[in-house]
Formats: structure tokens, C-alpha cells, sequence
């Protein structure tokens, strides 16, 4: 079986004159992003890799999460082409994932999230939120063979302040 866990960035700030890919996280951002990987450390996931998008702040999510969580950066791999909106490279990124891999956590963005989760998930999103997290899970053995898979779970930040 394949686990996909997916997390978009946590919200961005505007204040700065930056190029789209420099744009860092704001404080709800960098709040929301301890919130949710504080929550997915407590599910005990077993991941193999992780995988960001290079943009700044994909990656600083990214970061906040692998504390939170206790993952070593030995297992952390930046890759350019999950910098991407529409979710077509980053289909290309995950059909060529080693089949020795059974979980892997990307961070990357929308709408190519929304559009992943909807394409492989088994449960209609509207929107993957800043800091949102989906797990589907796959029958197939190979991410090239992935089709259609059971969305086992989400979280959200919103759902967690709820509490």
C-alpha cells in the first residue's frame, strides 16, 4: 500500500515586495503550521521521505512540521518541480517515486492540492486550506499504478481551533 500525505503551505504574507516563490509565512501561517504538525505528531505517521517544494513558504512549513513531528532532514529532499499550481508536475513527482517508499509527506500548494486530493481522493474537497493536510491511501504497490484511492483522512486548521 501507498500512503500520500499531502500539506499545503501555511498562509503567506504580503507585506513584502517579493517574488511569488520568495513570499514568506505570515504569523497565522507560521501559528497554524506548529498547530497542524503538533496534531499530525500525535497520528505517529511512518514516513519515509519528505518532499517540499522549493518556494519559501512551502519550505518553511515544511520545516515547522519536521520539528514538530521529531522527522531527521536525512529523509528531506527539495524538488523544484512540486513549485506548481496546476498539480500536473507534481502528478510527474509522485508516478516516479521509488517503490521502496510506502509514505511520503509532500508540502507543496494550490490549487494543484485540491486538484490532487479530488483526482485521487475518494471524497470531494472544496479547498485545501493554507496548512491543510490530506492522507489517501493507495492499493497499488508502485506510485506508477496509482489510480483511485480512499482519502483516510484530513486536517485542517480551522477544525483544530474549533476544539
Amino acid at each position: 500500500m501507498k500512503n500520500l500525505l499531502l500539506m499545503r503551505h501555511g498562509k503567506s504574507s504580503w507585506e513584502l515586495n517579493v517574488g511569488d516563490q520568495d513570499r514568506p509565512l505570515g504569523q497565522r501561517g507560521i501559528t497554524d503550521a506548529h498547530l497542524v504538525g503538533k496534531e499530525l505528531a500525535k497520528h505517529n505517521y511512518s514516513i519515509d521521505h519528505v518532499y517540499s517544494s522549493p518556494a519559501n513558504r512551502a519550505l518553511h512549513t515544511c520545516m515547522i512540521c519536521i520539528g514538530e513531528m521529531g522527522l531527521s532532514l536525512k529523509d528531506f529532499s527539495i524538488v523544484n518541480d512540486l513549485y506548481d499550481f496546476s498539480g500536473e508536475r507534481v502528478i510527474n513527482v509522485i508516478r516516479h517515486l521509488d517503490n521502496a517508499l510506502e509514505t511520503v509527506l509532500i508540502f507543496g500548494h494550490n490549487h494543484a492540492f485540491t486538484y490532487l486530493a479530488n483526482l485521487f481522493g475518494d471524497k470531494h474537497l472544496e479547498n485545501v486550506p493554507t496548512s491543510g493536510f490530506v492522507h489517501i491511501q493507495f492499493k497499488e504497490s508502485s506510485w506508477a499504478a496509482i489510480t483511485q484511492g480512499a482519502t483516510i483522512q484530513t486536517i485542517f486548521p480551522k477544525q483544530l481551533k474549533a476544539w
